[in-house]
């Protein structure tokens, strides 16, 4: 049953979900796979795939015949549906597409920024018990709009050697190049070394489990990745008029994702505390993930009662919580106080399925408390930025006796002779 407990009761550090950690036997099973892929690439990815997926694989990549196929038989209304996501998805992240600029001075000084679009990203797409079609849309529409030459997705395939249709389908619309039939550690080195069909990518992003996770931190420098996923999150503020039905349906939405995923409700009433635990237990009874929500409600479910919901908003910013939902009738009165959270959902009719699913905002998200200092999957996460300057010889000696007044305060002769010698002035 989820706990109940007062705000003089909270503490912000037993409220943080660990990101995933890999213990020694682990670290050793993911540094065997990825040398195993380094050296034998594509042979490494079929012995893996037998191995952990049971799956006969010949090509390492789905075919073209395979997409096609996929999509054919589709289901036209999930069809309809996934193209209408996508359609949400780009529109949103549209808007943050960053342009280079130029500052020029009439003295002959010009620089400026670049923003140069990656040439390659790796999205993995975790297999398991669901089959996460939104994970592809929400990965891969953000590198298409910066402008990414080639998208690689790896996802583990099924028994039968295929990868799940719904993942083939949501693939075909957001505009990923290749996908190859791999799952785990081997899937992650494979996109950041290489192998015979897969080319290597300069960025990976996507959630997994611990072998996954594990890999990604081996692999990074590398290439870039996007974060170290922790279990997910979800944190309801709420006040004494919200139903308990709705706040206890946005808790087990969480909860049935992991065991080990935190559902947290912070109300400023008793009363709504005790009906939710009530609903939570009722609602519980009835999901086919029940299992995984027992565990994760009873052991990292939480009610906190606070005095008021201003002091709700300071726990939400001590915890950092991946999602934040804001239940009450003026929600605008407290999204300027929220400092640190990855996605708010504001209003009675904003449960966080909907920004997982439809809206258009990434459901990438920093957990673990990450959300003080990081931000969600976005365009941002998929350019570079690259600086220039130049300048005239007028500008140049205009600017000569700073920089060697400079470089001599800090020592570094050379650095003043690189501009002196230019006027004649060696040091």
């Amino acid at each position: 049953m989820i706990k109940i407990m007062r705000y003089e009761d909270f503490r912000p550090e037993d409220f943080k979900t660990p990101a995933i950690q890999a213990g020694n036997e682990i670290e050793a099973a993911v540094d065997a796979i990825i040398k195993n892929v380094r050296e034998n690439g594509d042979q490494a990815l079929r012995e893996y795939a037998l191995r952990f997926d049971r799956a006969k694989i010949e090509d390492v990549l789905v075919t073209e015949d395979e997409i096609e196929a996929a999509f054919a038989a589709c289901d036209k209304k999930f069809l309809s549906t996934l193209q209408k996501a996508a359609e949400n998805i780009r529109a949103f992240h549209e808007k943050q597409k960053r342009v280079s600029f130029t500052i020029s001075e009439e003295n002959g000084k010009m620089m400026g920024q670049r923003v140069i679009p990656l040439s390659r990203v790796g999205i993995y797409v975790p297999g398991g018990t669901a089959s996460l079609s939104s994970t592809v849309l929400m990965d891969a529409i953000p590198p298409k709009i910066a402008g990414v030459g080639e998208i690689i997705m790896a996802t583990p395939p099924g028994r039968d050697g295929n990868v799940s249709p719904d993942i083939l389908c949501a693939a075909k619309i957001a505009g990923v190049t290749k996908i190859v039939k791999a799952g785990g550690a081997q899937a992650i080195a494979a996109l950041a070394y290489g192998t015979q069909a897969v080319p290597k990518v300069d960025k990976i992003v996507g959630p997994g489990n611990v072998y996954v996770a594990t890999a990604k931190r081996r692999v990074y420098g590398v290439v870039d990745i996007d974060m170290i996923a922790g279990p997910s999150e979800i944190l309801v503020l709420a006040d004494g008029k919200s139903d308990p039905k709705f706040v206890a349906a946005d808790l087990l939405s969480q909860a049935e994702h992991d065991q080990l995923a935190s559902a947290i409700l912070v109300t400023d009433s008793m009363t709504l505390a005790e009906q939710v635990q009530a609903e939570v237990e009722r609602q519980l009874s009835r999901l086919p993930r029940q299992e995984i929500a027992r565990a994760s409600i009873d052991k990292n479910g939480k009610i906190i009662v606070a005095k008021d919901l201003d002091a709700g908003v300071e726990i939400a910013n001590l915890i950092a919580p991946e999602h934040l939902e804001i239940c009450v009738d003026d929600p605008f009165a407290y999204l300027g106080s929220v400092e640190s959270a990855g996605s708010v959902f504001l209003g009675r009719n904003a449960p966080e399925a909907l920004g997982d699913y439809w809206a258009g905002p990434n459901h990438t998200l920093p957990t673990s408390g990450t959300a003080r200092f990081s931000s969600p999957l976005s365009v941002d996460d998929f350019v570079k930025k690259s600086q220039f300057i130049y300048y005239s010889r007028q500008a140049l000696e205009e600017a000569k006796d700073s920089i060697v007044t400079f470089a001599e305060r800090e020592g570094l002769r050379g650095h003043a002779n690189s501009v002196a010698i230019r006027f004649g002035e060696e040091q």
